[in-house]
């Protein structure tokens, strides 16, 4: 492999303006497809195969003019301190805002609170249901206009009036800037790692230019494969960190080339074949992560996911060939000046030197090599080396202690119940359980469905006798029948509130009678509504987390062999990266739910973490774990390839790799924290998650447990059994048969010498631990 991206970058640089058109042409080509495409479908959610789905769609079938799909809002009114909701002149008030209501834009009708028995017991307080004909990301703003100004005229005469439903237009705080914070702190860190605008330039636009192909290309065929606005969140955050990484080491690399006095050509094939392998693997483990996600079975998160993951994959095509298209533009000016110099300076010595000038006795100048000081990476490498069970310890029980929050981790996903006290939906949320009680903001809806005959009504009446006698069930309301009359609606209004753990039980207690009650009935009996979609969706995620996790890790381990041709390397970074994503549930759970630095963070109302979180931070934290894994372990493993001992291959690969995996681990922290300031709870709690997970995985993990694992492991770290090296193929990841190929002969043969005592030695080396 490292021969075939060597010939690519060497080609990409020669062909570099072909190159560069090509991808700006691509660019522009998918920019107007998409500007020119039909609108994206608005968001919607499914769980194929889950009983509230199968309700949800029966409804959906039999009762078409509910609009089972539409928007919908819950108006509560409450009546001035002293008086009662039903006097003449506050029912005339309320009859008037439910004729207002009626006539908004888009509305499919509204229940009348007096005929709906919608009045609290104590008379103060009552609510009108609005449905609405579309759901609530294609409402107008007319519609919602019309709904604020029904509800202030209302309010204007001394009624307390909240709303609440997805058709309530949420209050727009900051947002959308998260992206642009990102590219900010990245442009920063890049700067000072590169100490040149022209080397830190180079990373930042080919990573806007990856993730304006990946984001155009969803919104060009969003109306084809129905995927919604949203599914470009996900592949904009990821796409825009791992295009800035991936750019990051090769141009690092290319740099470090350059400095051993190659040509930029040159430079740029060996910087393509080294450190793009190791892109192409770090690339696969994020696309295996990403794809990963359709085995949950929920479309929502599939598309999410390989939209994601096709973003990755063009970050990597970008990586391998604008980069040295790029470089060859830029050339021996992706240097600092200082760097120029010394170059000059030593080609300068070295003419001098070959034409015979240099005097009887003068010494030459040594390297910079030679008179710099160890760097960082290198003296932080030392240290482990040299206390490799203190670092050990500390890191696994530090990490370990972040985790502890996580045995309490409570699953849901977000309501109006958890969001900021000052708005009104959670006013009308907290009206709603002071008058009708908790319930009221959660009910379920049972469906009771004969299959073609017109028993509905009495099939009804029986199911909803039996379910008013069960534990946790404040009311059950008449049934409704459609006009058919072979199905039934009844609302079911739960004792307690819709993120309860005895809401949950409920649901299951009424599902567990629902087959008496359909032997006796003769009818199919389905609960449905939010509270039970949401129990239904954590449940989903629950049963899919071991299969997503075996196959996620079980095919980057297969990767990882290939890329270090070890047993134990790949296991200690599968065992490091359930740490660190342990870890970074705790720290979640800490914030989101237990309200820790909850006004740093921003977190209005700590609350349930949602359903969606551990399956989603396993997948995406375990690519991007995988990512510093190969690009700093590889390091090691080339050195080691080439005769370094053990310790010494560890102490160079963080000599040549240690400052740019921090470089790029802060980017990546900077981009993903850039999302917590938007105002979507589910983007917040994500952008949170990713960047303390990278955090914890880059700088713990990778940083410290790594080298002390590999300090103690010595050789074995390396250990692979001989049939299984037959057995697998030899990607050349670290460049090996790349440098034998363009080694002279006579160093060639001495390293195939060296290459053959090294595998000798290692045969005979006995695996410890």
């Amino acid at each position: 492999m490292a021969t075939f991206l060597h010939k690519l970058g060497r080609l990409s640089f020669r062909r570099r303006r072909y190159v560069a058109l090509l991808w700006v042409l691509l660019l522009g080509g998918i920019g107007y497809a998409s500007s020119a495409a039909p609108a994206p479908p608005a968001d919607s959610f499914s769980m194929p195969g889950t009983d509230s789905q199968k309700a949800f769609d029966l409804l959906d079938e039999r009762f078409p003019a509910a609009s089972a799909e539409g928007a919908t809002a819950r108006v509560v009114i409450r009546a001035p301190e002293g008086e009662k909701i039903t006097d003449p002149a506050a029912k005339a008030e309320v009859n008037q805002l439910v004729a207002a209501l009626g006539k908004g834009p888009q509305v499919a009708g509204v229940a009348d609170p007096y005929k709906a028995n919608a009045v609290s017991k104590d008379g103060t307080t009552a609510y009108a249901s609005v449905t609405y004909k579309v759901i609530s990301t294609e409402l107008t703003d007319k519609t919602h206009d019309a709904l604020t100004d029904a509800t202030d005229k209302t309010r204007a005469e001394g009624f307390t009036v909240e709303t609440g439903g997805d058709a309530v237009q949420a209050e727009q705080e900051m947002g959308g800037s998260a992206e642009l914070i990102g590219i900010a702190v990245s442009a920063v860190v890049l700067v000072i790692t590169f100490g040149s605008l022209i080397a830190a330039g180079l990373p930042l636009l080919t990573a806007i230019i990856g993730v304006g192909i990946g984001v155009s290309g969803i919104a060009a065929l969003g109306s084809v494969l129905n995927l919604s606005g949203t599914t470009s969140t996900l592949a904009m955050m990821i796409g825009l960190a791992v295009g800035i990484d991936y750019a990051l080491f090769i141009v690092s690399r290319y740099r470090a080339e350059i400095a051993e006095g190659r040509e930029p050509e040159e430079a740029a094939g060996r910087a393509t074949g080294t450190a793009g392998s190791a892109v192409v693997f770090a690339g696969l483990t994020v696309i295996v992560a990403l794809a990963g996600l359709s085995v949950v079975n929920i479309p929502m998160l599939t598309k999410m996911g390989l939209a994601a993951a096709a973003t990755v994959a063009i970050a990597v095509l970008i990586a391998l060939t604008m980069i040295p298209a790029l470089l060859g533009f830029a050339g021996k000016r992706a240097l600092r000046r200082k760097d120029r110099k010394n170059l000059k300076s030593r080609a300068d010595s070295k003419n001098t030197k070959d034409r015979g000038l240099t005097k009887p006795g003068a010494t030459h100048s040594t390297t910079d090599a030679e008179h710099t000081k160890p760097n960082l990476g290198t003296r932080w490498a030392r240290l482990v080396l040299r206390r490799p069970v203190t670092v050990l310890l500390i890191g696994v029980l530090g990490l370990g202690a972040v985790a502890v929050p996580a045995t309490s981790l409570e699953l849901g996903l977000p309501d109006e119940g958890t969001s900021a006290p000052d708005t009104t939906q959670r006013k009308a949320y907290d009206v709603l359980s002071e008058s009708f009680g908790a319930g009221f903001n959660g009910p379920l809806m049972v469906t009771v469905d004969t299959d073609g005959t017109k028993g509905a009504a009495a099939a009804a009446k029986t199911v909803g006798t039996s379910l008013a006698k069960v534990d946790g069930v404040a009311a059950v309301t008449p049934a409704s029948v459609n006009p058919a009359g072979d199905t039934a609606i009844i609302t079911v209004v739960p004792t307690t509130g819709p993120s309860d753990h005895k809401t949950e039980e409920l649901v299951k207690t009424i599902r567990s009678k629902a087959s008496g009650l359909e032997a006796d009935t003769r009818s199919d009996v389905l609960v449905t509504g939010q509270t039970a979609m949401t129990i239904d969706f954590s449940q989903t995620l629950d049963d899919a987390l071991l299969p997503y996790l075996g196959l996620v890790v079980g095919l980057a381990f297969l990767l990882l062999m290939l890329v270090f041709r070890s047993v134990l390397v790949p296991l200690k970074a599968a065992l490091g990266f359930l740490l660190s994503v342990a870890a970074a549930l705790g720290a979640v759970v800490a914030v989101f739910q237990w309200g820790w630095l909850a006004d740093i963070v921003g977190v209005d109302q700590p609350g349930p973490i949602m359903s969606m979180m551990p399956i989603f931070m396993i997948g995406v934290v375990f690519g991007l774990a995988m990512d510093y894994e190969v690009f700093l372990v590889t390091r090691m493993r080339e050195a080691y390839v080439h005769g370094a001992r053990p310790a010494e291959a560890v102490v160079t690969g963080f000599k040549h790799g240690g400052r740019v995996v921090g470089a790029a681990a802060v980017i990546m922290i900077s981009v993903f924290s850039g999302f917590i300031m938007e105002n979507d709870d589910m983007i917040k709690m994500m952008g949170f998650g990713l960047a303390i997970a990278v955090f914890f995985d880059a700088f713990v993990v990778r940083m410290a447990i790594v080298p002390a694992v590999l300090a103690l492991l010595g050789k074995s770290a390396w250990w692979l059994p001989r049939w299984l090296d037959k057995l697998l193929p030899n990607m050349d990841v670290e460049g090996e048969k790349l440098h034998k190929s363009l080694a002279p002969s006579s160093s060639r043969a001495a390293a195939d010498e060296d290459r053959d005592n090294d595998e000798e030695e290692r045969e005979l080396e006995p695996v410890r631990g």
